[in-house]
């Protein structure tokens, strides 16, 4: 069943031929979209997880376990899968570029509040606000991409974009770590909001106008009969769980891995913890190739590739030396970000019509994952230490590996089906 109309044009969605002034490597103000949009990915990534580094600093500071300190990252991933699709449609009356803007407007503001937070509660609170704000940022962008940019440049501009997000999560852990090893983790937070206002500053400056954009009415049940369209697509609802179950891996293991690494038989400083983060690098190479990665092997052999470097990376992490759990993080987050790469571009070329709520769907699954990978793995380190972290992504490992498997055998199903409705007529004869 085909997604239903939101009543915004379909053309560009549905049309598999480019449109002339569609935007491509090379083409005047590809460039400047890349950048605008790299600038937002780190500005994302660095707000929405700018606490995570900080978790142990937190919960000695206010008094509070591993699994409360984890509310601080888990409310703002959160409050963002709830508000990411009524904040999507928001973007078809009133323009991707607009709701972006806005989106980092308003989440720079909170971030500049946060540090001022009394105690954990407000804190807590501070970050859940600032995670709705971002909402209105992740499936905007990948509607803007799919609009703007043409379909076989899709992957690696969606690429680009999930690259500026790794930065965005590099960079504002490292910036944190020292900052808060010489200032506290207060004066951390009010840096990575100077960055992410800098950040906000040259999306708007940069951002090419859109061309392909037209303003759709608000109409609820429309936008309910979309949402539906999409939840009755297997190939969709197979690409929001995979996002998920990625995700819960990555928020599980970057939510604990301060603890672990602080605690014996490492005692790292804080800002050595937070140089760690510079493992991202990696995911930036990886989402970037991920277009490379689904032209040789497929989208599937993509998936698997990436399952099979996460698993490889949690395996090893178990072992008690820097260097193994170096190396454990570099495999973790090069097979998270082209996993997550893949089905975020699946998504935007698998739906049709109805390319914001899509995005949205996926990115509400995706940070659904985030927030009980954050707080699932703070209480099962809680409870078992890093071992039953480890073991918590395995498992989510395991799932991303059943929907593919699934969605193999479903699609090889459908063609011997549909061999066997060309043959029957020839059978009757």
């Amino acid at each position: 069943m085909p997604p239903a109309s939101t009543g915004a044009p379909t053309t560009v969605g549905a049309s598999t031929a480019p449109s002339p002034d569609q935007l491509f490597p090379g083409a005047p103000g590809y460039r400047r979209m890349s950048f605008a949009l790299f600038a937002a990915g780190v500005a994302t990534f660095a707000l929405l997880y700018s606490t995570q580094a900080l978790l142990p600093l937190i919960s000695g500071d206010l008094g509070v376990s591993a699994s409360a300190a984890s509310w601080t990252v888990s409310a703002a991933t959160g409050a963002l899968a709830l508000c990411v699709l009524p904040l999507s449609a928001l973007s078809e009356r009133f323009g991707r570029s607009r709701t972006m803007t806005v989106s980092l407007v308003v989440a720079v503001g909170v971030g500049l509040l946060v540090p001022f937070a009394p105690n954990v509660g407000w804190l807590v609170a501070l970050r859940a606000v600032q995670g709705a704000a971002l909402a209105g940022l992740p499936a905007s962008a990948m509607a803007y991409l799919a609009e703007e940019v043409r379909p076989k440049a899709l992957v690696a501009a969606i690429g680009l974009f999930v690259a500026g997000n790794s930065i965005g999560g590099m960079s504002g852990r490292i910036l944190t770590g020292w900052v808060a090893q010489a200032w506290g983790w207060r004066a951390a937070l009010a840096a990575v909001g100077l960055l992410a206002a800098g950040c906000a500053v040259a999306f708007r400056l940069l951002l090419p106008k859109s061309r392909h954009f037209k303003a759709a009415p608000l109409d609820p049940r429309a936008l309910a009969a979309t949402v539906r369209g999409h939840l009755a697509d297997p190939l969709l609802v197979r690409l929001y769980a995979i996002g998920a179950l990625f995700m819960t891996v990555f928020g599980a293991v970057y939510t604990v891995i301060g603890y672990r690494l602080t605690a014996a038989p490492f005692h790292l400083p804080q800002g050595v913890v937070g140089s760690i983060f510079l493992v991202y690098l990696v995911g930036t190479v990886s989402s970037a190739a991920a277009g490379q990665l689904v032209a040789r092997l497929g989208r599937r052999g993509a998936l698997y590739l990436a399952v099979s470097t996460t698993t490889a990376g949690l395996v090893l992490s178990l072992l008690d030396t820097l260097a193994a759990v170096l190396a454990g993080l570099v495999l973790i987050t090069a097979g998270f970000f082209a996993g997550h790469a893949v089905a975020s571009s699946s998504v935007s070329r698998t739906a049709k019509t109805g390319r914001a709520q899509a995005s949205a769907l996926y990115q509400s699954a995706y940070y659904l994952g985030s927030s009980a990978g954050g707080t699932l793995g703070a209480v099962a380190f809680h409870a078992g230490g890093w071992p039953a972290t480890v073991l918590l992504g395995l498992l989510a490992v395991l799932g991303v590996v059943s929907v593919t498997l699934y969605g193999s055998h479903a699609a090889r199903t459908e063609r011997r089906l549909a061999a066997t409705r060309l043959a029957a007529p020839h059978a009757t004869c």
